[in-house]
């Protein structure tokens, strides 16, 4: 393949692209989304862009990657518009959409001059950062936690504050160069090209650079003729032979949309194993639930002996933490009620929070909100639910940890009643957790309530119990929203 050595372009970065293959492309149509997390709002609904459901088995492995597609097109070609159109069709409720302009490189003071003047190269594949996007991609395909950097096209330089974006079901890729690359192309599971006449894509960046980018109709000409034009024709276009679907005249070809989706639809429904349905919350009626069992998860700390003298002039020798920090998480709601407990014991924890409702169809535990404090990865991590039946929920949650680089052996479930099935299906699952409980219960009802139990926790502590709802001796809170 030929190479240019325009500005802002390295010739060293083309070793990497456009693998020598004879893809056949199957000539068919389609498309699919972008936008900014947490949520894409459509006419009729909200996907949210945060969380993912368990794909993972009874080991507490990953079993199922996140379905990833790659749009390609022209500068203006309309993948934004085909995205969107495809997510409102999917009917998928967790989506990832990952835009290529967000890795763009940072531009030194000599490359700012030439982007002032029009003459910095975005459009050659040189400018992209490669190797973060592959990396990033790579980790939200294991349904790994990431940040994403932030473009400023003003300053044409990344802004202090990354975006956090967490795995789901599907990831779309949308840029230019989505197929440029050869470590990128063996991510996609899908490559879509959006063809569209180069004359719309003239009318359309000049409508975009314009408006939205505060550009110069002179400024957009000049740099569409000298590289945007030219880098379609040597980098872009050819790539159009790696795509499984080409999607002509772009979000206006519904039949490709549909078509596209059908098959979208198809890959997801081979994938989720069947967890069990999601813990119940329960607990008992004290002013502070669960105050022994978190001073008793504190012993498993790291700590150092310590002597302090107290203001009466006494020596008094005890234990100090040696960490980098402790983090509580509750599953909602009623881990909540086990906040005040660990305040209690530990005065300056930071709190977290995670919310897992049971989809009604699949019977199966799916992540709905999810709050953790910034770098949480180096802390000793107390995960707090009151009551763990099946243990679906808490290992989800433990999951979730683990997928925001929370080392396993820094988690501690701690609950005031655990069932047997629970405790082993954790313990099975991550065995380095530790589990803390008050107590354990042999047995679990139809519904897979904990028997005997000690009722519904969440509404008894938060006042909200009703007959209809609570049935004394069992754990019947169903999480939801």
């Amino acid at each position: 393949m030929s190479s240019r050595s325009d500005s802002g372009s390295g010739e060293d970065s083309l070793d990497r692209l456009l693998p020598h293959t004879g893809t056949h492309r199957r000539k068919s149509a389609t498309s699919l989304s972008k936008t900014e997390p947490p949520l894409l709002r459509t006419g009729t609904r909200t996907i949210y862009t945060a969380g993912r459901p368990p794909w993972y088995d009874e080991h507490g492995a990953q079993s199922k990657e996140a379905f990833v597609i790659g749009l390609c097109g022209g500068s203006a070609s309309g993948k934004t518009t085909v995205s969107n159109k495809i997510i409102e069709a999917l009917d998928v409720p967790w989506v990832v959409l990952l835009s290529m302009d967000s890795f763009y490189k940072g531009l030194s003071s000599e490359e700012q001059v030439l982007a002032a003047n029009n003459d910095y190269n975005f459009d050659h594949p040189g400018a992209f950062d490669f190797e973060l996007l592959v990396a990033t991609l790579r980790k939200l395909k294991q349904g790994k936690s990431v940040k994403i950097p932030v473009y400023d096209f003003t300053t044409h330089r990344r802004q202090k504050d990354w975006k956090n974006v967490y795995g789901a079901s599907v990831i779309i890729l949308e840029g230019i160069m989505a197929f440029a690359d050869k470590e990128l192309l063996q991510l996609l599971d899908m490559k879509i090209f959006v063809d569209t006449d180069s004359d719309i894509r003239l009318v359309r960046r000049l409508r975009r650079d314009i408006t939205v980018r505060g550009r110069d109709i002179e400024g957009v000409i000049k740099q569409y003729n000298k590289f945007v034009k030219p880098a379609f024709e040597q980098y872009i276009e050819p790539t159009m032979r790696l795509a499984d679907i080409v999607v002509p005249r772009g979000g206006g070809n519904m039949v490709a949309i549909d078509l596209i989706v059908q098959h979208v639809q198809s890959q997801l429904e081979e994938g989720s194993p069947g967890i069990c349905p999601t813990d119940t919350a329960t607990a008992s009626d004290s002013q502070c639930p669960g105050e022994h069992a978190t001073e008793h998860a504190l012993t498993f700390l790291p700590s150092q002996g310590r002597v302090v003298q107290t203001p009466q002039g006494h020596q008094y020798e005890g234990r100090s933490y040696n960490g980098s920090g402790i983090t509580g998480v509750s599953i909602l709601r009623a881990g909540e009620t086990m906040e005040p407990a660990l305040r209690a014991v530990c005065k300056d924890v930071r709190i977290g929070k995670i919310l897992i409702q049971t989809n009604l169809d699949s019977g199966e535990p799916e992540l709905h909100y999810l709050r953790l404090p910034k770098d949480i990865s180096e802390d000793h991590v107390i995960l707090m639910d009151s009551t763990v039946s099946t243990g679906a929920a808490a290992m989800m949650a433990v999951r979730v940890l683990l997928d925001h680089e929370v080392q396993e052996d820094k988690i501690m479930l701690v609950s005031l009643l655990m069932a047997e099935l629970g405790v082993h299906s954790v313990a099975y699952a991550f065995p380095k957790v530790k589990i803390i409980t008050t107590a354990v219960d042999k047995n679990l009802d139809q519904f897979f309530h904990v028997t005997p139990g000690i009722g519904d926790f969440g509404d008894r502590y938060f006042g909200t119990d009703s007959s209809d709802t609570w049935r004394d001796g069992e754990d019947h809170e169903q999480l939801s929203l």
